[in-house]
């Protein structure tokens, strides 16, 4: 008898390079890098908010440094983790220019428009009851996910972003009466104009610490031309940790806490793309559990930024964008600039050479960042169907009433005192006004209302009525959804009752997907290709495409044509298939024939799919148009809009 051989043991699994840890010297370089790139944009915003209140100069030096000194607990809660509490990934935690204005209306309105540390207690009482609030909902997140589409993002994004110049504008004048000091005016646009420059002409990291140069650059002038000093930071303390309640107990009010409550709304919504942004990044799949956790850690920082004297945190996005260029996935780079945050967090010689930065050098900077966040409100925006007339209406009527607030704040006097603290913020006002109508028209009024769709005889009808019909008027009543194909809807009918528009939608939906591949396969055919779609005249356009994002296929050229003529002969001839697209409505040509080259290399089982899943999202926009026009505040919005041009 034999004995058998020893197996060997098999090799220890490499780790996901999200959990490598790089060499004592490389991690070092590397997490200082991540703090200079995150720096200006950390402290900027303790910086704001004190020049906001007017709060003295040692009270500035104590925001900033107990802001660095959270920021780096923070980061380490989220890049670290424990429990269900944070993403573990290469996260940088930092206070969101969101809370900016609302921080300092609640400070303001709590000190009847004097500012002061007086009013600090009340913010840090919004910003606990926030962070733990936030805390406690991250496991539901997902379910309240569907009341933030872009366009409420996009409108309190731009709104933000508006009204937070609004701060730019007074650090640049130093808040003064009449014309302003030209030297002031210089020095914002020098710094702005430094700021433009780097970020034109540089890329890589000096191209994220673009905002950082600028203030270093302008506060060096400054230093020149000596317009401020240092002389603060002989002054400061060696070593100061921040304590906590340092502004008092903190204070409570409803409207204030309502109005923070908004910002970690918002913030829990950019969390979750930042989060995805970072998975895709490092190759790690994000599941709604991640996001759960990514969100958990907010709430549990914010509400230590409410206790240790900082504000509402979030995850920073060019910390992200320097992950990306630098190619380290590692979450324990980010975890030592977490310790080196603590660390200059517990020096107030730090915070004294921030808080020694001029007014209008912070102004220029600021101007540049607060422009970015509109920026990035419009771009959200320009994702959103605008000829909708309902994400119009959301969209102005938000923008309208947050510039008021904004331009004319004595408006807040006409109410009672304890709704002062609400409609004294645009970008609150702003912010539950696009909420509130996104809500009325999309899950209150055209949803769930009483109209789905009309007959034959203009009469709108309700779900209930819809789920009475017999099959063939089912059919009849929805038979434009498809090109011709009855089978889907047939299918639809059969799943009766339904709750509401969303539910019918779901059935259709379901129809198509579940039905065997020769019918998928026909139903797709019944399509027509985007070539025959431009080369077709008006009449047969209309025929055959009945849905708005034919706009992208408008005024082409002969060149154009015959590209697509050329990329529809090769689809056909690869897939068998027509070249069939849903079109949005900001859809480019060129980039519905990038994506068709794109569609190319797919296998052919996956281009069945991909195919599929576009007559799905044809057929869903067609829908979505169906449950507009039965809607009576979308088709009253809709014939002004038409009248108008």
């Amino acid at each position: 008898m034999t004995s058998a051989a020893p197996a060997l043991d098999a090799p220890a699994p490499r780790p996901h390079p999200v959990d490598q840890v790089p060499a004592p010297g490389k991690l070092a370089v590397l997490s200082v890098q991540h703090v200079l790139a995150f720096y200006a944009g950390a402290v900027i915003v303790p910086l704001l908010i004190a020049s906001g209140l007017d709060l003295s100069v040692q009270d500035t030096i104590h925001l900033i440094n107990a802001d660095l000194f959270t920021c780096g607990i923070a980061t380490l809660i989220q890049s670290v983790g424990f429990w269900k509490v944070g993403v573990r990934l290469p996260i940088i935690q930092g206070v969101t220019t969101t809370a900016v204005s609302p921080i300092i209306a609640i400070g303001l309105a709590a000190t009847g428009g004097e500012g002061g540390r007086e009013g600090l207690p009340m913010i840090y009482g919004s910003i606990i009851v926030a962070g733990l609030l936030t805390f406690l909902v991250a496991p539901y997140f997902a379910r309240i996910l569907r009341f933030f589409p872009p366009v409420v993002i996009g409108t309190v994004l731009t709104t933000m972003g508006i009204t937070l110049l609004g701060v730019s504008a007074g650090d640049i004048t130093n808040y003064a009466e009449g014309t302003p000091a030209t030297r002031d005016i210089l020095y914002a646009l020098g710094t702005l104009g430094i700021i433009v420059l780097v970020q034109s002409f540089f890329r890589g990291f000096l191209g994220t610490i673009a905002v950082l140069l600028g203030l270093v650059i302008g506060t060096a002038v400054a230093v020149l031309l000596g317009d401020t000093s240092f002389s603060g930071v002989s002054a400061a303390s060696a070593i100061g940790v921040t304590t906590p309640f340092h502004f008092g107990i903190p204070a409570f009010s409803l409207t204030a806490i309502l109005s923070m409550v908004i910002v970690m709304l918002i913030t829990m919504v950019e969390t979750t793309g930042d989060v995805f942004a970072a998975g895709e990044i490092v190759g790690k799949r994000i599941r709604p559990r991640n996001i759960s956790e990514a969100i958990r850690a907010d709430g549990l920082s914010t509400l230590l930024g409410g206790v240790l004297n900082s504000f509402p945190y979030t995850c920073f996005a060019q910390n992200i964008g320097l992950v990306r260029l630098t190619r380290v996935k590692s979450r324990w780079v980010v975890a030592g600039a977490g310790v080196i945050m603590i660390v200059l967090g517990v020096l107030p010689k730090a915070g004294a050479v921030v808080a020694a930065i001029p007014s209008p050098v912070l102004g220029g900077a600021s101007l540049a960042l607060f422009a970015s966040v509109a920026l990035v409100g419009i771009q959200t925006l320009a994702k959103v169907d605008l000829t909708d007339n309902r994400n119009s209406v959301i969209v102005g009527t938000g923008l309208g009433l947050a510039m008021l607030v904004s331009f004319k704040p004595e408006v807040a006097g006409v109410f009672p005192a304890w709704a002062q603290v609400f409609v004294s913020s645009g970008v609150t006002v702003g912010a539950l006004t696009a909420i509130v109508l996104n809500v009325l028209f999309f899950h209150l009024g055209s949803q769930r209302g009483a109209h789905v769709t009309t007959d034959a005889a203009g009469r709108r009808l309700g779900i209930e009525e819809v789920g009475a019909m017999d099959r063939d008027t089912f059919v009849a009543t929805f038979g434009s959804l498809f090109n011709g194909a009855t089978w889907p809807l047939e299918r639809a009918w059969e799943s009766r009752p339904f709750a509401d528009a969303p539910a019918l939608r779901a059935a259709i939906e379901d129809a198509v997907l579940t039905a065997d591949r020769a019918e998928q396969d026909a139903l797709v055919a019944s399509y027509p290709d985007m070539a025959t779609l431009v080369t077709a005249d008006e009449a047969e356009a209309d025929a055959i495409s009945q849905d708005v994002g034919s706009f992208a296929l408008e005024n082409l050229t002969d060149g154009d044509v015959e590209e697509l003529r050329e990329l529809s002969a090769r689809y056909a001839e690869k897939f068998s298939l027509p070249f069939v697209a849903f079109l949005g409505r900001t859809d480019s040509f060129r980039q519905i024939v990038e994506d068709g080259v794109r569609r190319l290399d797919h296998s052919a089982e996956q281009e069945r799919r991909v195919a599929l899943g576009e007559v799905v999202e044809i057929a869903g926009d067609r829908f979505v148009i169906m449950v507009a026009d039965a809607n009576p505040v979308g088709t009253a919005w809709a014939r002004k809009f038409e009248s108008l041009q």
